[in-house]
């Protein structure tokens, strides 16, 4: 179970979780708005549609950021990976605004 402290911490953490530089921010707006890219309950994105070369990176540099973020998060508060992506996830998902796409626990696409 994640401590009450944990999930604050990681709460407050959520704004700089993407872990992205303003340009590579832009650019995931960019896809989100779009409808390319979206937010999955693990934490991490996922290309919605047809990938191409340029959105692969886009989304696989940020999971990694993320990732690592993710990892450091665990690491510091004696939680598993796993835990951390899901309150992240979560997260994400709670703060992904009207008409932009989310995964279903089904791992379907859905607007939300």
């Amino acid at each position: 179970m994640l401590s009450r402290r944990f999930l604050l911490a990681l709460l407050l953490l959520v704004p700089v979780l993407g872990g992205v530089t303003p340009a590579r921010a832009d650019q995931l707006d960019t896809a989100k708005v779009q409808g390319l890219v979206g937010e999955r309950p693990d934490g991490l994105l996922g290309i919605v549609g047809t990938p191409t070369p340029e959105l692969q990176a886009l989304v696989s540099n940020i999971n990694g950021r993320r990732l690592e973020l993710f990892k450091g998060i665990a690491a510091k508060n004696g939680q598993s990976l796993a835990a951390v992506q899901a309150v992240s996830g979560e997260e994400f998902m709670a703060r992904t605004p009207a008409g932009q796409y989310i995964m279903g626990s089904d791992g379907r696409w859905t607007k939300k």
